[in-house]
């Protein structure tokens, strides 16, 4: 029986840990809930203009896939008057990574604080797991 040298077993080391690290490269789908609470004085209005920004984006930054967008109506009475829901799908983290310091999201971000509408944003990202 032929023993097996020590760059043998370095070769088959090695290739076994890229295999592994590659394995963590896989894009994975990023998702980013954006929840808003409007001031009681926002308008249907301005809150259809931030809802038609919001969904421009889609358009305007690469690596968002989908943008989905609604109004609470959970009978629990648990939204703590958080109303509005806005669901970005990225096709990845680094998508997700790029949009946020992205020239169109920052105007929207301006665009936004002009309007003075908001009394409270919760922001939540996450990568889905099963289905």
């Amino acid at each position: 029986m032929k023993l097996i040298n020590i760059k043998t077993i370095y070769v088959i080391l090695t290739i076994s840990l890229l295999m592994m690290g590659c394995q963590n490269l896989k894009e994975e789908t990023m998702r980013h809930i954006v929840i808003f609470k409007f001031k009681p004085t926002a308008t249907a209005e301005q809150i259809e203009k931030v809802t038609n920004a919001l969904a421009d984006l889609e358009n305007k930054i690469p690596g968002i896939t989908s943008f989905e967008h609604g109004v609470n109506n959970s009978p629990e009475n648990k939204n703590q008057d958080f109303t509005h829901v806005y669901q970005f799908t990225f096709k990845d983290a680094e998508a997700r990574d790029t949009y946020l310091p992205h020239p169109e999201h920052k105007a929207f971000g301006k665009m936004l604080g002009a309007m003075q509408i908001v009394e409270d944003v919760f922001v939540v990202d996450y990568i889905p797991e099963g289905k």
